[in-house]
């Protein structure tokens, strides 16, 4: 088989790996903060019951909570069809979109799981914040709004890049764990290859997460510079 053709295919399970690294990172910030606020919160149950949570889903390997979202709903059917089976041909056969149900549950996993990840990056940057910058903001008649935007937001940020990068990288690498409940991203091509006695493609991919990983800590690097006028 050749190079280009190959090569080809890679991209095309590439581009699974992408979409649904983007899906993840970007409903998994909005989500992870607002779990911040959460274990933050002086309502007891809301704090109690979301550090609970976040304990759970840290403490559960990721490839487990992929089988428990894609196969748990199949279990509590009455017919014991899968759903996102049903819902992967529905979107096939209406819509042309292949991998379409195992995509959405990976997703959903993968969003809930790098949430509470980002949500204990959130505590500790908002933590972090001395409390007389946040009662300086109060004596000036600032909201809660205005205090978090204009005080702790930025700071925050200063000091999360750093932990907030390496989760991201990280995800980067998890996302090869959807091939488990078939989302043909680009390791579970270069496994198909494999099964066909052609072993180099395995191989092959790593270039392409080097480049995706490279470009990454780039786009990071040049936030941090950015940044480091900042002083926290």
């Amino acid at each position: 088989m050749s190079f280009m053709v190959v090569t080809q295919s890679l991209l095309e399970g590439f581009a699974l790996t992408c979409l649904l690294f983007i899906v993840t990172l970007v409903l998994s910030l909005p989500l992870g903060l607002l779990i911040s606020f959460c274990t933050m919160s002086k309502v007891k149950p809301i704090k109690y019951a979301s550090k609970v949570f976040v304990w759970i889903i840290r403490g559960v390997p990721l490839m487990l909570q992929l089988f428990i979202v894609y196969y748990l709903p199949g279990m509590f059917s009455k017919t014991g069809v899968n759903f996102w089976g049903v819902l992967d041909k529905t979107l096939y056969f209406k819509y042309g979109i292949e991998c379409g149900g195992p995509l959405i549950a990976a997703a959903i996993a993968f969003i809930i799981n790098y949430a509470c990840y980002f949500s204990e990056i959130f505590r500790g940057g908002i933590e972090g914040i001395p409390k007389g910058q946040i009662e300086a903001g109060q004596v000036l008649g600032m909201t809660k709004g205005q205090i978090f935007s204009k005080i702790i937001l930025m700071q925050v940020i200063k000091r999360i890049v750093a932990p907030m990068s390496n989760e991201i990288i990280t995800l980067v690498k998890d996302t090869a764990l959807a091939r488990v409940i078939g989302v043909i991203e680009i390791i579970k091509v270069a496994d198909l290859f494999a099964s066909k006695a052609l072993l180099w493609p395995l191989f092959y991919t790593g270039a392409f997460y080097l480049i995706f990983v490279g470009a990454l800590t780039l786009l990071f690097g040049y936030i941090e510079k950015k940044l480091s006028y900042y002083k926290v």
